[in-house]
Protein backbone atom coordinates (compact mmCIF):
# COMPACT_ATOMS: atom_id res chain seq x y z
CA UNK A 1 0.00 0.00 0.00
CA UNK A 2 1.45 3.08 -0.92
CA UNK A 3 2.59 5.15 2.54
CA UNK A 4 3.28 8.95 2.67
CA UNK A 5 6.67 8.98 0.82
CA UNK A 6 5.15 7.16 -1.92
CA UNK A 7 1.84 9.62 -2.33
CA UNK A 8 4.49 12.66 -2.24
CA UNK A 9 6.42 11.12 -5.02
CA UNK A 10 3.32 10.78 -6.93
CA UNK A 11 2.34 14.03 -6.35
CA UNK A 12 5.18 15.66 -7.29
CA UNK A 13 5.07 13.61 -10.77
CA UNK A 14 1.22 14.65 -11.23
CA UNK A 15 2.29 18.36 -10.33
CA UNK A 16 5.58 18.72 -13.40
CA UNK A 17 2.41 17.50 -15.71
CA UNK A 18 -0.43 19.01 -14.70
CA UNK A 19 -1.08 22.49 -12.97
CA UNK A 20 -2.87 24.61 -15.31
CA UNK A 21 -4.72 21.97 -17.22
CA UNK A 22 -8.53 21.73 -17.23
CA UNK A 23 -10.40 18.66 -16.97
CA UNK A 24 -12.87 19.09 -19.53
CA UNK A 25 -14.67 15.36 -19.21
CA UNK A 26 -14.77 12.44 -17.42
CA UNK A 27 -15.32 8.81 -17.63
CA UNK A 28 -16.32 6.53 -14.71
CA UNK A 29 -15.74 3.11 -15.40
CA UNK A 30 -16.16 1.69 -12.47
CA UNK A 31 -18.56 3.62 -9.60
CA UNK A 32 -17.62 2.40 -6.46
CA UNK A 33 -14.44 4.52 -6.19
CA UNK A 34 -16.70 7.33 -6.20
CA UNK A 35 -16.95 7.75 -2.42
CA UNK A 36 -18.41 11.23 -2.24
CA UNK A 37 -20.61 13.08 -3.48
CA UNK A 38 -22.65 10.68 -6.33
CA UNK A 39 -21.41 9.56 -9.52
CA UNK A 40 -24.07 12.11 -11.32
CA UNK A 41 -22.98 15.24 -9.11
CA UNK A 42 -19.26 14.29 -9.13
CA UNK A 43 -19.24 14.07 -13.39
CA UNK A 44 -21.49 17.31 -13.37
CA UNK A 45 -19.28 19.30 -10.67
CA UNK A 46 -15.76 18.68 -12.24
CA UNK A 47 -16.30 19.67 -15.52
CA UNK A 48 -14.01 22.86 -16.50
CA UNK A 49 -12.56 22.67 -13.17
CA UNK A 50 -8.73 23.98 -13.77
CA UNK A 51 -6.30 21.89 -11.60
CA UNK A 52 -4.39 24.83 -9.87
CA UNK A 53 -1.60 23.05 -7.71
CA UNK A 54 -1.08 19.49 -6.27
CA UNK A 55 -0.85 18.91 -2.44
CA UNK A 56 -0.76 15.94 0.01
CA UNK A 57 -2.58 15.27 3.61
CA UNK A 58 -1.26 12.36 5.06
CA UNK A 59 -1.70 9.00 2.24
CA UNK A 60 -4.24 11.52 0.50
CA UNK A 61 -3.67 12.85 -3.25
CA UNK A 62 -4.97 16.45 -3.33
CA UNK A 63 -6.06 18.41 -6.38
CA UNK A 64 -6.75 21.87 -5.95
CA UNK A 65 -9.14 22.82 -8.52
CA UNK A 66 -10.99 26.10 -8.60
CA UNK A 67 -13.51 25.43 -6.42
CA UNK A 68 -13.23 22.13 -4.91
CA UNK A 69 -10.52 19.51 -3.58
CA UNK A 70 -10.23 16.14 -5.28
CA UNK A 71 -9.11 14.17 -2.79
CA UNK A 72 -7.24 10.44 -3.92
CA UNK A 73 -6.52 7.18 -2.07
CA UNK A 74 -4.80 5.11 -3.64
CA UNK A 75 -5.35 1.78 -1.10
CA UNK A 76 -3.52 -0.80 -2.58
CA UNK A 77 -2.52 -0.57 -6.07
CA UNK A 78 -4.32 2.33 -7.39
CA UNK A 79 -1.91 4.33 -9.56
CA UNK A 80 -2.21 6.95 -12.02
CA UNK A 81 -0.92 7.51 -15.94
CA UNK A 82 -1.05 10.31 -18.70
CA UNK A 83 -1.87 8.85 -22.02
CA UNK A 84 -3.46 9.78 -25.52
CA UNK A 85 -6.97 9.91 -25.64
CA UNK A 86 -7.01 8.05 -28.94
CA UNK A 87 -5.49 5.04 -26.54
CA UNK A 88 -7.52 2.13 -26.05
CA UNK A 89 -8.83 2.07 -22.29
CA UNK A 90 -7.15 -1.21 -20.50
CA UNK A 91 -8.83 -3.63 -18.17
CA UNK A 92 -8.29 -2.20 -15.09
CA UNK A 93 -8.55 1.63 -15.76
CA UNK A 94 -11.36 2.82 -14.10
CA UNK A 95 -11.69 6.90 -13.97
CA UNK A 96 -10.60 8.93 -17.09
CA UNK A 97 -10.14 12.19 -16.90
CA UNK A 98 -10.10 14.28 -20.31
CA UNK A 99 -7.78 16.92 -20.01
CA UNK A 100 -8.06 20.44 -22.65
CA UNK A 101 -4.01 19.61 -24.19
CA UNK A 102 -5.87 16.08 -26.11
CA UNK A 103 -4.24 13.72 -22.99
CA UNK A 104 -5.53 11.87 -20.49
CA UNK A 105 -5.39 11.20 -16.77
CA UNK A 106 -6.14 7.72 -16.53
CA UNK A 107 -6.84 6.14 -12.66
CA UNK A 108 -6.17 2.59 -12.74
CA UNK A 109 -6.80 -0.02 -9.42
CA UNK A 110 -6.25 -3.76 -10.12
CA UNK A 111 -7.79 -4.04 -7.01
CA UNK A 112 -10.53 -1.47 -7.11
CA UNK A 113 -9.95 -0.16 -3.32
CA UNK A 114 -9.38 3.19 -3.89
CA UNK A 115 -11.65 5.93 -3.28
CA UNK A 116 -12.32 9.49 -4.40
CA UNK A 117 -14.27 12.83 -3.09
CA UNK A 118 -15.15 16.02 -4.86
CA UNK A 119 -15.88 18.12 -2.04
CA UNK A 120 -16.14 21.85 -2.04
CA UNK A 121 -13.21 23.84 -1.12
CA UNK A 122 -15.16 25.67 2.19
CA UNK A 123 -16.68 22.26 3.30
CA UNK A 124 -13.16 20.09 3.23
CA UNK A 125 -13.16 20.35 7.27
CA UNK A 126 -16.18 19.38 7.71
CA UNK A 127 -17.13 16.78 4.87
CA UNK A 128 -14.72 13.56 3.63
CA UNK A 129 -11.83 11.90 5.70
CA UNK A 130 -9.43 14.79 6.00
CA UNK A 131 -11.87 16.10 9.36
CA UNK A 132 -9.94 12.80 10.83
CA UNK A 133 -6.74 12.67 10.31
CA UNK A 134 -4.29 13.85 13.04
CA UNK A 135 -1.44 15.46 12.65
CA UNK A 136 1.53 15.57 9.87
CA UNK A 137 4.66 13.65 11.09
CA UNK A 138 6.54 17.67 10.24
CA UNK A 139 3.69 19.54 12.49
CA UNK A 140 5.31 21.72 15.21
CA UNK A 141 2.70 20.84 17.36
CA UNK A 142 3.90 16.57 17.05
CA UNK A 143 5.78 16.64 19.93
CA UNK A 144 6.13 14.33 22.98
CA UNK A 145 3.46 15.64 25.74
CA UNK A 146 0.79 15.44 22.54
CA UNK A 147 2.02 11.51 21.92
CA UNK A 148 1.88 11.03 25.65
CA UNK A 149 -1.52 12.35 26.05
CA UNK A 150 -3.02 10.05 23.15
CA UNK A 151 -1.05 7.03 24.12
CA UNK A 152 -2.02 6.98 28.25
CA UNK A 153 -5.53 5.79 28.02
CA UNK A 154 -3.95 2.83 25.03
CA UNK A 155 -4.03 -0.74 26.06
CA UNK A 156 -2.55 -1.76 22.05
CA UNK A 157 0.25 -2.08 21.19
CA UNK A 158 2.68 0.60 19.73
CA UNK A 159 3.04 -0.87 15.66
CA UNK A 160 -1.13 -0.03 16.14
CA UNK A 161 -0.82 2.96 17.67
CA UNK A 162 1.53 4.60 14.38
CA UNK A 163 -0.88 2.61 12.01
CA UNK A 164 -4.16 5.18 13.31
CA UNK A 165 -4.32 7.70 11.53
CA UNK A 166 -6.17 9.81 13.28
CA UNK A 167 -2.73 10.31 15.50
CA UNK A 168 0.06 10.87 12.81
CA UNK A 169 -1.14 11.01 9.23
CA UNK A 170 1.06 9.45 6.65
CA UNK A 171 2.58 6.24 9.04
CA UNK A 172 2.16 2.89 7.22
CA UNK A 173 2.98 -0.58 8.11
CA UNK A 174 6.76 -0.93 6.39
CA UNK A 175 7.64 2.36 7.56
CA UNK A 176 6.36 1.57 10.92
CA UNK A 177 8.86 -1.41 11.49
CA UNK A 178 11.44 1.08 10.60
CA UNK A 179 10.97 3.39 13.23
CA UNK A 180 10.34 0.78 15.46
CA UNK A 181 13.38 -0.93 15.06
CA UNK A 182 15.37 2.75 14.89
CA UNK A 183 13.61 3.59 18.32
CA UNK A 184 14.95 0.31 20.23
CA UNK A 185 11.02 -0.23 20.87
CA UNK A 186 9.38 -3.72 20.81
CA UNK A 187 6.25 -3.40 18.45
CA UNK A 188 4.00 -5.67 20.89
CA UNK A 189 5.28 -2.83 23.67
CA UNK A 190 1.81 -1.61 24.94
CA UNK A 191 0.93 2.34 24.22
CA UNK A 192 0.34 3.22 27.84
CA UNK A 193 3.86 1.80 29.09
CA UNK A 194 5.56 4.12 26.40
CA UNK A 195 8.25 6.68 27.86
CA UNK A 196 8.83 10.24 27.56
CA UNK A 197 12.00 9.28 25.72
CA UNK A 198 10.47 6.68 23.84
CA UNK A 199 7.86 9.20 21.87
CA UNK A 200 11.19 11.40 21.47
CA UNK A 201 12.48 8.94 19.50
CA UNK A 202 9.25 7.88 17.45
CA UNK A 203 8.89 11.64 16.07
CA UNK A 204 12.51 11.94 15.59
CA UNK A 205 12.71 8.55 13.54
CA UNK A 206 9.39 8.77 11.76
CA UNK A 207 10.72 12.43 10.42
CA UNK A 208 13.98 11.21 9.74
CA UNK A 209 12.44 7.81 8.16
CA UNK A 210 9.73 9.49 5.78
CA UNK A 211 12.32 12.10 5.00
CA UNK A 212 15.01 9.95 3.62
CA UNK A 213 12.24 7.76 2.23
CA UNK A 214 10.42 10.37 0.10
CA UNK A 215 14.35 11.51 -1.15
CA UNK A 216 14.56 8.15 -2.61
CA UNK A 217 10.52 8.05 -3.79
CA UNK A 218 9.91 5.35 -1.49
CA UNK A 219 9.36 1.98 -1.37
CA UNK A 220 6.70 0.39 -3.06
CA UNK A 221 6.09 2.25 -5.65
CA UNK A 222 6.61 1.23 -9.29
CA UNK A 223 5.57 3.18 -11.87
CA UNK A 224 2.72 5.78 -11.63
CA UNK A 225 2.81 7.60 -15.55
CA UNK A 226 3.02 5.73 -18.93
CA UNK A 227 5.82 8.29 -19.89
CA UNK A 228 8.22 8.74 -17.16
CA UNK A 229 7.95 5.86 -14.72
CA UNK A 230 9.00 6.86 -11.27
CA UNK A 231 10.48 4.37 -9.01
CA UNK A 232 10.91 4.36 -5.30
CA UNK A 233 14.65 2.86 -4.12
CA UNK A 234 14.26 3.16 -0.72
CA UNK A 235 13.20 -0.82 -0.26
CA UNK A 236 17.40 -1.17 -0.47
CA UNK A 237 17.69 0.64 2.74
CA UNK A 238 15.06 -0.78 4.70
CA UNK A 239 16.60 -2.20 8.15
CA UNK A 240 13.85 -4.90 9.11
CA UNK A 241 11.06 -5.08 7.14
CA UNK A 242 10.86 -8.33 4.63
CA UNK A 243 14.19 -8.99 6.43
CA UNK A 244 13.06 -12.03 8.59
CA UNK A 245 15.68 -14.82 8.98
CA UNK A 246 18.44 -12.62 8.10
CA UNK A 247 20.34 -10.92 10.38
CA UNK A 248 20.43 -7.73 12.09
CA UNK A 249 22.32 -4.72 10.33
CA UNK A 250 23.03 -3.86 14.51
CA UNK A 251 23.55 -7.14 16.06
CA UNK A 252 23.96 -10.76 15.59
CA UNK A 253 20.39 -12.00 16.18
CA UNK A 254 17.97 -13.11 13.53
CA UNK A 255 14.97 -10.44 12.91
CA UNK A 256 11.56 -12.01 13.38
CA UNK A 257 8.33 -11.83 11.98
CA UNK A 258 5.24 -11.49 14.09
CA UNK A 259 1.76 -10.38 13.03
CA UNK A 260 0.58 -7.45 15.58
CA UNK A 261 -2.92 -6.17 14.95
CA UNK A 262 -3.29 -8.60 11.54
CA UNK A 263 0.13 -7.02 10.14
CA UNK A 264 3.25 -8.49 9.32
CA UNK A 265 5.87 -7.18 11.78
CA UNK A 266 9.66 -7.47 11.88
CA UNK A 267 11.79 -7.09 14.52
CA UNK A 268 15.06 -7.93 16.62
CA UNK A 269 14.25 -9.53 19.65
CA UNK A 270 17.63 -8.29 21.09
CA UNK A 271 17.65 -4.67 19.60
CA UNK A 272 14.23 -4.57 20.48
CA UNK A 273 13.24 -6.19 23.86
Amino acid sequence: MPELPEVETVKEALKAKLINKKIIGINILYDNIIAYPSKEKFIYEIQNQTINDMKRRGKFLIFDLDDYYLLSHLRMEGKYFFKNNNQSIEKHEHIIFKLNDNEELRYMDTRKFGKMYLIEKNNIDNIGPLKSLGLEPWDDKLTSKYLLDKYKSKGIPVKTALLEQDIIAGIGNIYADEILFLSKINPLKKCNLITEKETKNIIKYTREVLENAITKGGTTIRSYSSVDGVHGLFQQELLVHGKDKEKCPYCSSQINKIKVGGRGTYYCPLCQK
